[in-house]
């Protein structure tokens, strides 16, 4: 087995029961709470997680068999290993500055589910079991194009790498969001 994938494992469990914690008693007005119209909900920040990350499956699965086609920019590992690195580093937990998304992560704009938490509970185990079926694919040192854009290249490793720091850097988001929520319902 690839010894990053017990990591993994942990961080995504680790991720799902902090965001079960934290929110897991908000009502479905309260998860779509925003404190004004540019940032997201908690509701909208945990759909985000669910969008972005189910645009892997499919990339994975056209590696699997065989009709995942690579841009040229591949040839170049330092490119895959430099954009890796990119992205990680644009992606950490510490959001000392916003970052746009693409538009096909972007999440839904209407009011999210109440049950969005138990769709993202299940969504992490449908995750944590796409990364253990990828051991072998790991082993090969796989390279893929970011599903927002197929010149953004890097290891399938770092992609994973990529999806459980994002983890982490919206759930400190969604703290945020919900202090300003309290600190509001405090005040009226």
């Amino acid at each position: 087995m690839h010894p990053k994938i017990p990591h993994w494992e942990n961080k995504i469990n680790e991720i799902t029961t902090s965001f079960k914690s934290a929110f897991g008693h908000l009502d479905a007005d309260q998860l779509n709470w925003k404190p004004s119209p540019e940032v997201w909900s908690i509701g909208q920040v945990t759909d985000h997680l669910i969008v972005i990350n189910k645009t892997y499956f499919p990339v994975i699965d056209r590696v699997r068999n065989g009709t995942y086609k690579l841009p040229w920019i591949t040839k170049f590992k330092f490119m895959v290993k430099f954009l890796g690195n990119f992205i990680l580093k644009s992606v950490e937990p510490e959001r000392q500055r916003k970052i746009k998304t693409f538009p096909i992560w972007e999440p839904a704009q209407s009011n999210i589910p109440g049950n969005i938490l138990e769709q993202f509970e299940q969504h992490q185990q449908a995750l944590i079991q796409l990364i253990k079926n990828c051991d072998d694919l790991l082993q090969k040192n796989t390279v893929i194009s970011s599903p927002a854009n197929r010149n953004i290249v890097y290891t399938l490793e770092k992609a994973f790498d990529i999806i459980t720091t994002h983890e982490q850097r919206h759930f400190n988001q969604a703290k945020e969001i919900d202090a300003i929520r309290n600190s509001f319902a405090g005040n009226n």
